[in-house]
């Protein structure tokens, strides 16, 4: 226990400085946007969606249905929302269970002491495993882990029950077992699998590695006997049905999962597995004959890890003359060799052990470093035995010995190997080049392997400097591996250190994402540096592109972003948000017919085989929501509603709606369809209760239709949402104006110019109610500060005109005026006033001919 306890805290320990780190890389998508952590969503909703919020059924799912997981963010979410701790901690605190039964496990392999205490601290501390721990999204590894170690000790619990049934019966001279609980443990073990593929997919094969175990460990069988025992050839009832339960356990896990998530494997995109994609038989077998080998030297020296594989980060292996086929060639050579290890006949305990064995009780033990030996080499005087219903000897309790190493090896093997599978990429396609949380559970194989490998070594060597050698290199090992483990932890500590740590194996999307990085963090020439670096590696990434592109329109560098928002639509045809930043630049220049094609191309774009379909239907809700928008600017009420109404039809769980209900009311109020109106003003402070503009769009209808009290009501929620924002006080001094509170009406209006005294629309709105207010003197300095904001502005000249004929200031009128008709000569407003001001002056001696002749009146 104390060995448990050493490990588990050494794994704590040296993941305690990830307990403030940040959410980074997956995590946002896992965590930040995922709608299945809300409490108002329904927690049956994780039933249905996949790891990232998305519906299984989804063509855009990746099919990855871990909804204990997800479970388990729900709850961190439920407990302190988006605050990073809780959920670095219960990813900490899952490491360090994992790492005790890990250590415990080892005990019943390699026995307790030294060589446990190895395994368990290789294990807490490599290097490998800081992407599932110190990244949220990897608790989906560590909890399968948890899980297959318990559903392995329960099988382990199982076996050991069952030597002491006769065929599936009690037997009464065996001790008290029972049928119901050594069948009870099974049910345990096969429900403990269950939990474990339902935190991450591969954990169903703990099903294969627990029949690995019962044959090799537990029965201690070579691998011809194995076989025959599975072929039915050696008849053994008790070991067949639960091997037969273990692969129909199995059998129904996977067939349930694959109708559960629509009986169609997920598509991922070809940047992410580019041999996958690769059209070349040769190509695609060789990088997937490599991978492995490149996974294995991760766990052998992990020097060179990264957040992210994907793309180029493993550059495809294309023909027999790459080099890197001597890795593969050396790694499956290696592997064969460890595998001819275990099916060799195992050594005799005398040279297995140290040279210390000695005789305890007519048992041949040693002294912890060496094996016990093996229940076929035990006298039988000294075993219970019984016949089972086939007329077999069953032992009525478990063997006190240790297997030798050669089933070990077998064991450790198959523990590296079948939880590995299903990221090969030999039977199915995976959306990853390499994943180094993958590797988390097929390292305890590993862990557990090497420590077998240095108790033999040490075992087999005659001297005692030596043996000091050995155990110091074991030592030197567990240190390096904290070491680097703690050093690792620091770049996971930050998206920006994670990033950085990432150039060097992948470039591109390392650069991206320290792009986006540096542009929250207002780096604003850094981060577009970035972008250029990561388009200098791979020129075609979209993403890169249009986050280029966000970023040049967020410095009103606007032909600069729409170039590079239209590369980006050029990389990826279905890239809406793309086509939703395009239509707006477009429809802020005036372009008004293109920028309704871009929108409506974007709303056309099929909702399949998405990477993210819920970002991919808000930039589509979005697109339709400024077409309704701008055809309501146009006029056409009833068209910009038929688009509002397909917005509402498509937007996903996650859209804001409030702004969209907003606009449905403005249109039904423009159609003086008021019952309408007032329902989709109510619907979007209902979805958003501090949402400004419905409170003045609403208290306009509530003062159209005589409910100036609730309207009055409205106007002053609006302001005291916000007392900073003019355009409350301009709405709220119009109403005044209607009710005849002339004062009142402007005060608020002096406000709202002093508040928004840069918006044209505020100080030329003031204008209007100060001079509605007769305050003539208050009026004209509103209107020369709305010319000044906009000079060329028809309107503005004109009523500055207008204020300043109205305060005897005729000269100063007559310019205006003038400057007013050379910007809009037809203007009959502007001609009729200038004819009453020139009468004026003409009567006082001012005026001349020449203004008259100019604009031809």
């Amino acid at each position: 226990m104390i060995t448990e306890l050493v490990c588990t805290a050494v794994a704590v320990a040296l993941y305690l400085n990830t307990l403030d780190a940040d959410f980074c890389y997956d995590d946002s998508r896992a965590i930040k946007t995922n709608q299945d952590l809300l409490s108002e969503t329904p927690w049956t909703n994780i039933l249905y969606d996949d790891f990232w919020g998305t519906q299984l059924t989804h063509s855009g799912s990746h099919k990855s249905f871990r909804p204990l997981c997800t479970l388990s963010f729900r709850l961190n979410y439920t407990l302190h929302s988006l605050r990073p701790f809780g959920y670095h901690l219960l990813n900490v605190v899952l490491h360090g269970l994992v790492t005790a039964l890990v250590t415990a496990f080892s005990r019943t392999l390699l026995g307790g002491g030294l060589w446990c205490l190895l395994a368990g601290l290789l294990f807490a501390s490599h290097p490998v495993h800081t992407e599932a721990v110190a990244g949220v999204v990897g608790r989906a590894d560590v909890g399968a882990a948890l899980f297959f170690l318990l559903s392995l000790f329960c099988y382990a619990r199982h076996c050991r029950l069952r030597r002491g049934l006769a065929g599936v019966f009690q037997s009464l001279d065996c001790g008290g077992s029972s049928a119901a609980r050594c069948w009870g443990w099974m049910l345990c073990s096969l429900c403990c699998a269950a939990a474990s593929m339902l935190w991450k997919e591969q954990g169903v094969t703990v099903l294969a590695v627990s029949a690995v175990y019962d044959l090799f460990i537990f029965q201690r069988l070579q691998f011809g006997p194995a076989v025959l025992l599975l072929l039915g050839k050696r008849r053994n009832l008790r070991v067949l049905l639960s091997l037969g339960m273990l692969a129909s356990w199995g059998a129904f896990l996977l067939s349930a999962r694959l109708y559960w998530m629509g009986n169609k494997p997920p598509n991922f995109s070809n940047s992410d597995n580019p041999a996958a994609d690769s059209p070349h038989f040769l190509t695609r077998m060789l990088t997937f004959l490599y991978l492995p080998a490149a996974n294995t030297w991760l766990l052998l020296c992990p020097d060179k890890l990264s957040f992210d594989w994907s793309m180029d980060a493993v550059p495809l292996v294309k023909s027999f003359a790459d080099w890197r086929n001597l890795h593969t060639v050396a790694f499956y050579g290696g592997f064969i060799l460890l595998g001819l290890v275990g099916l060799r006949v195992p050594v005799s305990p005398a040279k297995e052990s140290n040279g210390k064995e000695h005789v305890a009780n007519g048992k041949s033990v040693t002294n912890g470093n060496g094996y016990h030996p093996s229940e076929t080499h035990q006298n039988s005087e000294h075993t219970k035995m019984t016949l089972n219903g086939s007329g077999e000897h069953s032992h009525c309790s478990p063997p006190t010995s240790l297997p030798p190493t050669e089933s070990i090896v077998l064991f450790c093997l198959g523990m590296l190997t079948l939880p590995f599978i299903p990221a090969t990429n030999l039977f199915f396609y995976v959306g990853f080049v390499i994943a180094e949380r993958v590797l988390y559970i097929p390292s305890i194989g590993f862990c557990i392997l090497v420590a077998a490998g240095a108790r033999t070594l040490y075992v087999r060597l005659r001297t005692r400097g030596f043996k000091t050698v050995m155990l110091c290199l074991c030592m030197g090992l567990v240190l390096l591996n904290g070491l680097r483990t703690v050093q690792r932890n620091k770049d996971w500590n930050n998206e920006e250190n994670l990033y950085k740590s990432g150039i060097k194996v992948n470039p591109a999307k390392a650069w991206g994402n320290l792009g986006n990085v540096l542009k929250n963090q207002g780096k604003m020439a850094e981060a577009e540096k970035a972008y250029r670096n990561a388009l200098q590696y791979r020129g075609n990434m979209a993403d890169m592109l249009y986050n280029l592109g966000l970023l040049l329109q967020e410095n009103e560098r606007f032909p600069e972003a729409l170039h590079y928002y239209k590369l980006a639509i050029s990389s990826r045809p279905t890239l809406a948000s793309a086509y939703l930043n395009t239509g707006i630049i477009l429809m802020n220049w005036g372009n008004l017919e293109e920028a309704k094609r871009t929108f409506l191309t974007c709303a056309d774009i099929p909702d399949e085989n998405l990477k993210d379909p819920h970002a991919h239907k808000t930039s589509v809700t979005s697109c339709l929501y400024n077409l309704g928008k701008l055809l309501h600017e146009q006029g056409h009420h009833e068209e910009a509603l038929s688009f509002y109404n397909k917005a509402v039809q498509k937007m996903p769980r996650q859209f804001a709606p409030h702004s969209l209900f907003n606009m449905i009311g403005e249109a039904y109020m423009r159609l003086n369809r008021l019952e309408d109106a007032a329902h989709w003003y109510r619907e979007s402070l209902r979805t958003k209760p501090d949402h400004i503009p419905a409170h003045l769009t609403y208290g306009k209808l509530l003062s159209i239709t005589g409910q100036r009290t609730d309207a009055e009501k409205y106007y002053l929620r609006a302001i005291q949402l916000d007392p900073t924002k003019g355009n409350c006080y301009m709405h709220y001094g119009q109403f005044l104006l209607e009710q005849n509170r002339l004062g009142e009406a402007a005060e608020m209006a002096e406000k709202a110019a002093e508040l928004d005294s840069s918006e044209f629309d505020v100080v030329f709105s003031a204008a209007h109610m100060l001079r509605q207010a007769n305050l003539n003197e208050a009026a004209e300095r509103q209107y020369e500060r709305a010319a000044s904001l906009r000079p060329d502005s028809p309107a503005a000249l004109m009523n500055l005109g207008a204020i300043l004929h109205l305060n005897g200031k005729l000269s100063e009128a007559e310019a205006n005026y003038l400057r007013a008709l050379q910007l809009k000569p037809d203007d009959a407003i502007t001609q009729s006033n200038l004819r009453k001001l020139w009468n004026i002056m003409e009567r006082q001696g001012v005026r001349t001919k020449l203004g008259m002749q100019k604009v031809g009146l």
